[in-house]
């Protein structure tokens, strides 16, 4: 606590002398915040188009670059100072003879953090390094606040979260996570378009939420004067439009659930989901697993790809197993021998927390959930769950106590979840009511009869497969991060005390 109060006290005094320094460039008569300056070279063009060039200036071509400045070393009358944008970094090399006695006066009071335009011809120092001679330098943004000290000031990862801007200026490498998040979604968005998929928007605001078991946020329209709640999925919205006649959708949805914060959960993230009209969950296996593999070909080239100490290879076709032969392989326990109290008693036996009114396939769920989804390295499908915990699959027709649904896990994380959905208006009016039932029962993240969904379904839906997969978890994956926080930008977090 101690350590901490002297940084904010040293940091108030920088504060201080910036603001000094702000108010004698004004009394020079600059303006310390302009409206616009226009660059014609970024610092990666620089390196690209003068990579050949030798030490002495090419005074053939002046160019403008902005930046912040992220170094900067006087030297008397002369100064150099690395400049960065969103490309990468360049020095610049400012002289007193050159920019003129007075601009250079107004320079020495520029800091770290500063946000500058140098107009100028690049050389070659004899170091070696390319840089900008300048002929004159102008004020963009005033740093008022003095920029973490690498090591030191950003090594915290609470304040890295909290403070993603700075983050973002100190570490180039975290943004390199974020640029590569955009191109896994253009990846995933181009191989859908390719393939005939359409995307869409469906309603954040919802008037009744489903589509997965979880506990929504809850807010109110004033005007309607009716609670509504943010969604937890899109999918009863993209199936609407299955009816409607669009074959094949997809989206990149923000979803809201108001559950724990930990190492792959954030209460809001991204999902994608998709649903292909004619198509059963085989037919969707085959796309998500190419659908992977060409996002990761993408991005680095190959399907096999490092994660934390593991080697992970993308390579279709992936490993494909069912949930109860998951469970026989990794706990030994045979649920297809033994009766559901006989199932019961060996769960508990193994040190499982049940309630005691769990059924046969809740208990199978938990035994997996328990012993076998940390196990799952490599990538994964775990096939044909059973029907109480997958309320819009449609039953496998060999064995109506399960569904066509499968999960796929990579590095232990459960990364997406699909259906032969269920189109029986029937069948899933009457998986609405059981839900309905456990929500009045207590269960928080059962959810409510959609009348609107199922006067969609009574004017009939095609055999459809349907598919969500977590982006944050993916990019974890494909950009070797640990913690879903490293994938947000803004991570949901505790109010600072």
């Amino acid at each position: 606590m101690e350590k901490e109060g002297r940084i904010v006290e040293e940091t108030k005094d920088l504060i201080e002398q910036r603001r000094e320094k702000l108010d004698e460039i004004r009394k020079f008569g600059v303006e310390p915040y302009p409206h616009k300056y226009e660059p014609t070279h970024s610092t990666s063009a620089i390196h690209q188009d003068f990579a050949d060039i030798e030490e002495k200036p090419d005074e053939t071509e002046t160019i403008r670059v902005a930046g912040r400045i992220m170094t900067k070393r006087d030297h008397g009358k002369s100064s150099f100072a690395h400049l960065q944008d969103s490309e990468g970094k360049i020095q610049i090399y400012v002289r007193r003879d050159k920019v003129g006695a007075e601009p250079y006066k107004i320079y020495r009071r520029f800091d770290t953090g500063d946000i500058v335009g140098a107009e100028g011809t690049v050389f070659r120092t004899r170091t070696g390094e390319l840089t900008v001679l300048v002929d004159s330098i102008e004020l963009l943004s005033k740093s008022i606040r003095p920029l973490p000290e690498k090591w030191h000031g950003l090594q915290d990862k609470q304040t890295r979260y909290r403070q993603r801007y700075a983050d973002l200026i100190m570490n180039p490498e975290v943004k390199d996570v974020f640029l590569k998040r955009t191109q896994i979604v253009q990846a995933i968005r181009d191989m859908l378009n390719a393939q005939n998929f359409i995307e869409v928007e469906t309603p954040v605001l919802q008037p009744i939420y489903g589509g997965a078991n979880a506990r929504p946020f809850t807010t109110y329209h004033n005007t309607l004067e009716q609670s509504l709640y943010l969604r937890i999925a899109n999918e009863l919205y993209l199936k609407r439009l299955i009816v409607g006649g669009f074959d094949r959708v997809y989206e990149f949805s923000r979803d809201f659930r108001n559950e724990g914060m930990d190492r792959d959960h954030n209460p809001e993230f991204t999902m994608l989901e998709l649903y292909q009209a004619y198509a059963d969950y085989i037919q969707i296996m085959e796309l998500t697993e190419n659908l992977i593999a060409n996002t990761a070909k993408t991005i680095h080239g190959t399907t096999k790809i490092p994660y934390q100490e593991h080697e992970l290879d993308l390579t279709p076709p992936w490993r494909r197993l069912s949930m109860v032969d998951a469970v026989r392989e990794y706990s030994s326990i045979d649920p297809t021998a033994l009766s559901a109290d006989e199932l019961y008693k060996a769960a508990v036996d193994a040190g499982i927390d049940l309630a005691g009114d769990e059924t046969k396939g809740k208990i199978i769920a938990e035994l997996f959930d328990t012993f076998v989804e940390s196990k799952l390295i490599q990538p994964t499908f775990i096939t044909d769950h059973p029907i109480e915990v997958s309320p819009f699959a449609k039953k496998k027709p060999e064995d109506p106590e399960f569904v066509e649904r499968f999960e796929f896990f990579i590095c232990g994380m459960e990364v997406g979840n699909a259906f032969s959905e269920l189109n029986d208006p029937i069948d899933q009016r009457q998986r609405f009511l059981e839900q309905a039932s456990s929500l009045e029962a207590g269960d928080d993240e059962a959810f409510m009869v959609d009348e609107d969904y199922l006067r969609a379904l009574e004017y009939g839906m095609p055999p459809t497969g349907g598919l969500g997969i977590g982006i944050d978890r993916l990019t974890m994956l494909l950009t070797n991060q640990y913690s879903i926080r490293d994938v947000i930008l803004f991570p949901q977090m505790r109010p600072e005390s």
